[in-house]
């Protein structure tokens, strides 16, 4: 093949004239030209049609495998904290039996209210009255008010609320009120008590 000659032959080509049918007598170069077109056309066409579909499968199987890669790492973090969670676990089940032994149940408020009339005694206060009020239910334990009133010197009040401190039932106290009695050399203490009791699911509240 006389390239320069087909070169030529290109230059001279009427572009307005070319007809299909009639590619056999086109310049050489122009053949290679549309074959080597037409073979990237089908190049790109069979990728499209062939290759795409695989790539956007490959990609989401990355990215499934990216996030079970994540998974996979999350879970071994906690599988190698398992030992210190049981250990945690097991140290909030003991803390937690040890408030609910704290907690009495409604058959031993009675007892609850001795304790603290005989600890008003022991610190040689007069009771004016301990009186419950009415149960308040909250979502996992019954609230247990009840009114306090006595009275005595101060130092033997002092020994009163630290002895109801060290009950080994929880009472919390609330609303202090300290004022001189009416005999003039003593005080009287009035205040809010409460003591909880842990609620059953299907346990309600009584007054």
């Amino acid at each position: 093949m006389n390239l320069q000659a087909e070169i030529r032959r290109l230059r001279e080509v009427d572009w307005r004239s070319l007809d299909l049918k009639e590619s056999g007598t086109w310049p050489v170069l122009l053949q290679m030209f549309c074959c080597v077109l037409v073979f990237v056309l089908l190049l790109v066409a069979t990728r499209w049609y062939l290759v795409g579909p695989k790539v956007e499968e490959l990609q989401r199987a990355e990215a499934e495998e990216a996030q079970l890669l994540s998974d996979f790492r999350n879970r071994a973090a906690q599988a190698a904290r398992l030992p210190d969670m049981l250990e945690q676990m097991a140290h909030i089940e003991t803390r937690m039996s040890e408030v609910m032994a704290m907690l009495p149940s409604g058959a031993e408020i009675p007892a609850l209210l001795d304790s603290i009339s005989e600890l008003a005694l022991d610190q040689h206060l007069s009771i004016d009255f301990i009186r419950l009020r009415s149960t308040v239910a909250q979502d996992f334990y019954i609230e247990r008010p009840f009114d306090i009133q006595v009275e005595g010197d101060y130092h033997h009040i002092a020994g009163f609320l630290a002895g109801i401190a060290a009950l080994p039932r929880i009472v919390t106290l609330h609303d202090f009120t300290l004022v001189p009695a009416e005999d003039g050399g003593r005080l009287r203490l009035s205040m809010l008590a409460r003591t909880y009791s842990y609620r059953a699911a299907n346990e309600e509240a009584t007054p």
